[in-house]
């Protein structure tokens, strides 16, 4: 298992060529594409269907992205919206984007064997809420209302955290007591819109205790710094992603706040609009944290067909990051469902 995307022989780098200023190029980013926990969920799901056999049910969208959940679905896989509606008896999964308590005891009353696919790091933020709520702080959770990692993170300590959604919503809050207070966030967010609504919060309340790591993941912050650097060349900036991907869609407000003339998000090289290309002689590629490098590879097809053919590769960062993938899958998960529906 790897979590960086090899590069396809489309997106190798001209090495020593010589550009006219009017040739047409592709800057693409690395790193780019599927990050360690979205790697290790999607192998979850192949794995849970190999060794148990379909169907396999997954509690919302294994990871926020259109092809690789059909891809799924082709496969075997279920993708419910509420744990009602598994069968008794049957596996469920749960998303890289976590889950609330609640969920799992909704899963234990209909008698479901789970796997637990949630993102090593959305868990070291449900430990965070908990182990701060066990301190009776205050809670402020910097996110956007209705995500899934966040109404997960929430659940931990419902009566203690507060959500934030971005600088603007700061004014709105209140603590019971400003020495008790700690800033939380969810992990797919801008970096400098999470850094402005911590400074507006901690202009608010000067005694705000911060993590004790970052929330924002490795990966989220590298493809932000990835794509700051496309943007200061590229007259468009192509962002391959689901519009349900968090991280994704912060891709392309931070190459428009990076300078980039235009950017867009779409889920397959058909979504790409010809009259984006008017006037562009380079244009930056890269994808969100939940895209498999295939997606990447048909837009740079695309773009090779239209002149875009020179492609060069922008590396800012190297990542190595594994994550094992979840202990329920050494079990036989089909005969603990049966046994706990025959209780």
């Amino acid at each position: 298992m790897t979590a960086t995307p090899s590069p396809s022989p489309a997106a190798a780098p001209s090495a020593g060529a010589t550009r006219r200023s009017d040739a047409r190029r592709v800057l693409l980013a690395a790193p780019r594409g599927y990050c360690a926990g979205v790697d290790r969920a999607v192998i979850a799901v192949e794995k849970a269907l190999e060794q148990y056999g379909a169907p396999i049910y997954v509690r919302h969208e294994i990871v926020h992205n259109k092809y690789v959940v059909q891809t799924l679905e082709k496969k075997g896989a279920i993708f419910v919206d509420v744990t009602a509606e598994v069968p008794e008896g049957s596996i469920v999964m749960f998303s890289a984007h976590g889950v609330a308590p609640t969920v799992h005891a909704e899963a234990a009353e209909r008698k479901l064997a789970t796997i637990d696919a949630t993102c090593p790091l959305v868990t070291k933020v449900h430990k965070e809420a908990v182990r701060f709520a066990k301190e009776d702080y205050d809670i402020l959770l910097i996110g956007h209302e209705g995500h899934e990692e966040v109404i997960g993170t929430s659940g931990e300590a419902p009566d203690h955290i507060t959500l934030v959604d971005g600088p603007e919503d700061v004014a709105n809050v209140s603590v019971r007591d400003e020495s008790k207070v700690v800033w939380l966030s969810q992990t797919t967010l801008s970096v400098d819109e999470t850094m402005e609504t911590v400074d507006a919060l901690k202009e608010k309340f000067p005694q705000l205790v911060s993590p004790p790591s970052d929330d924002i993941c490795y990966a989220t912050q590298n493809r932000q710094i990835a794509v700051k650097k496309l943007a200061e060349d590229a007259e468009l900036v192509i962002v391959v992603g689901s519009k349900n991907s968090s991280n994704s869609i912060r891709m392309v407000e931070v190459a428009l706040d990076a300078g980039a003339p235009a950017a867009h998000l779409v889920d397959f090289a058909s979504e790409i609009d010809e009259a984006w290309l008017e006037g562009v002689t380079t244009v930056g590629l890269t994808s969100g944290a939940s895209v498999p490098d295939v997606l990447v590879d048909g837009v740079l097809e695309w773009l090779a067909e239209r002149g875009y053919g020179d492609v060069e590769t922008v590396k800012t960062a190297d990542e190595s990051i594994t994550f094992s993938l979840p202990k329920e899958l050494r079990r036989d998960l089909r005969a603990e469902a049966a046994a706990l529906t025959a209780e």
